[in-house]
């Protein structure tokens, strides 16, 4: 063989062999075979580099044209390999919700994906599960913001579902066309249809992902936590989960459901703004039409609110009474509420400002008594303490209750406009980013130390809960459950949390905060306040319980 040709094809062999190399070193991009078809994702970098994603699963047909006010439908099977790195589009919405950090690049009305992280090898791994609902009022809301980020929750050994379900106009006007084309008689409450063909698709697809079907969580933030509750109410949901987890908010709060007639007016009302006078002209319109209407004014300078009704299939009486009877889905439950839900930002307009020193100057002397005695609201606080009151009357499962009071740090910088103002206290949803663990998720706020124990804390009572339906773990006693997290930013043990209890001195509930302790706690009477000592003291609500 002459010299050169020997030469070349030494050379050719070498970047052969070196390709083949490389392509041994590649991690192949992950894959999972579903019921309807071939899903692939990606393996993250870093520190979760062990942990692999898939976003914008299809898990129900678009909901659009003769599908639009219509329970979800089954997705149509794929051929060859979908696509599942990027998330799917946010469902159609207005951001009455403040600053939220969308992944998600469009909106769209064709929404119903949900997202997968994992760290198992294979399918037969069987780590819980935890299903994920986004809050933010059932007109907002996305499952790829930041702070539901699963990646910390797959390093630990859980597999964390997010799902976009139907918001606003889409997910709950109940319109009279579309209860009789429907096999079941009803209309309405789509968002909450959505959810359960989520977690039945999660039933059939997610040991795929290295789940455990019988061992799902479902969990949510303000309106998602209204979910999770109307779920335990749900005949449609029984047999679809195994614990439960609602922060902030739960379908007993006065204004939480409308009732049939409610919804059906709700919807007249709003298919005369749009003009529509029928169900085809309703499908017909753009979804951007129906979006603007939705965002007018109603009555008063808020846009119009939805809500999930009783509808008589998803729900067939109201959730106070399927709970008082004993109905609900009979599992393990961790809720709670933030100290302070009914505040907002620092008000920045002087003319706001104004009557609001001049009531701090007037109230002085009541301010602490108030906030606290009545920190919450009706539609937050009261009604998830409502939720735990009649899950312990009636049900056999554990409850673990906390009130979260760790304030969020004031904000350092923005992608996008002004550095909003620092809460004015523990505000509702606070407590997001801190039980899942994905506070460097948020850049934009001081995080300190304090705040990454706080998280570290009530992570860990996240994942025990969800892997043992106990937030104290399998092995728990004594004086706390190890910390076990690789790269925590402080260590040492996490307080025993004792399941909650009604007694003479009160209700047993874990303070999640800087000082994470266990309490009675017991509302003031109105005799009580009125022997408020002359000093201004407050009176003590709370009292430390006994170890």
């Amino acid at each position: 063989m002459p010299a050169a040709l020997s030469a070349a094809a030494s050379l050719l062999c070498l970047c052969l062999t070196a390709k083949a190399a490389h392509a041994a070193r590649a991690p192949l991009a992950p894959q999972a075979q579903l019921t309807d078809g071939i899903v692939e994702g990606v393996r993250l970098r870093g520190e979760h580099k062990d942990v692999r994603v898939f976003r914008g699963i299809p898990y129900a047909a678009p909901p659009v044209d003769d599908f639009r006010f219509r329970e979800p439908q089954p997705v149509a099977r794929w051929a060859g390999v979908h696509n599942a790195r990027q998330f799917g589009p946010r469902c159609m919405q207005t951001n009455v919700a403040g600053k939220l950090d969308f992944r998600s690049t469009t909106m769209s009305e064709d929404c119903l994906y949900l997202n997968v992280w994992t760290s198992a090898n294979g399918a037969g791994a069987k780590q819980p599960v935890l299903v994920y609902f986004h809050g933010g009022a059932f007109v907002s809301g996305d499952g790829s913001e930041p702070r539901y980020d699963g990646a910390q929750l797959a390093s630990r050994g859980i597999v964390a579902v997010t799902v976009n379900y139907r918001l606003g106009a889409f997910g709950f006007l109940a319109p009279p066309g579309a209860a009789s084309e429907s096999s079941h008689g009803t209309a309405g409450n789509y968002g909450l249809l959505d959810q359960v063909a989520a977690l039945r698709w999660v039933r059939d697809n997610i040991a795929q992902f290295g789940g455990d079907p019988s061992k799902v969580t479902i969990a949510g933030n303000s309106a998602g936590s209204v979910a999770v509750s109307a779920h335990m109410a749900s005949p449609l949901s029984r047999g679809l989960f195994a614990r439960a987890i609602g922060q902030s908010g739960a379908a007993f709060a006065p204004n939480a459901m409308w009732t049939r007639e409610e919804a059906e007016r709700a919807t007249n009302e709003f298919s005369a703004r749009v003009g529509a006078s029928s169900l085809q002209q309703l499908r017909s319109l753009p979804a951007r039409t129906l979006l603007t209407a939705a965002a007018q004014p109603q009555r008063s300078y808020e846009p119009m609110t939805f809500r999930p009704s009783i509808d008589g299939y998803f729900l067939t009486e109201t959730p106070e009474q399927v709970f008082a009877r004993g109905g609900q889905t009979q599992v393990p439950l961790m809720l709670g509420s933030n100290a302070h839900e009914a505040v907002s930002h620092a008000p920045v307009d002087e003319h706001r400002l104004l009557p609001l020193n001049e009531k701090l100057a007037r109230f002085r002397d009541q301010i602490d008594e108030v906030l606290a005695h009545y920190p919450g609201n009706a539609n937050v606080s009261q009604s998830t303490q409502r939720w735990m009151d009649l899950h312990r009357q009636t049900g056999q499962a554990p409850i673990f209750y906390y009130r979260y009071t760790q304030q969020l740090p004031a904000e350092t910088e923005t992608p996008a406009g002004p550095v909003a103002p620092p809460m004015l206290g523990v505000a509702h949803d606070a407590q997001v980013p801190y039980a899942l663990g994905n506070l460097d998720s948020l850049r934009r706020f001081g995080w300190k130390a304090a705040d990454y124990d706080v998280s570290r804390i009530f992570s860990r009572y996240l994942e025990q809960f969800v892997k043992t339906g106990d937030p104290n773990g399998a092995q728990a006693g004594g004086e706390g459950s190890p910390a076990i997290e690789p790269g925590s930013r402080r260590t040492g043990p996490v307080p025993t949390w004792p399941a909650s209890r009604v007694e003479n001195q009160g209700t047993l509930v874990q303070v999640i905060g800087e000082n994470t302790h266990s309490v009675w706690d017991r509302p003031a009477s109105t005799q009580e306040l009125a022997q408020q000592p002359e000093s201004g003291q407050p009176m003590t609500a709370a009292e430390p319980a006994a170890r």
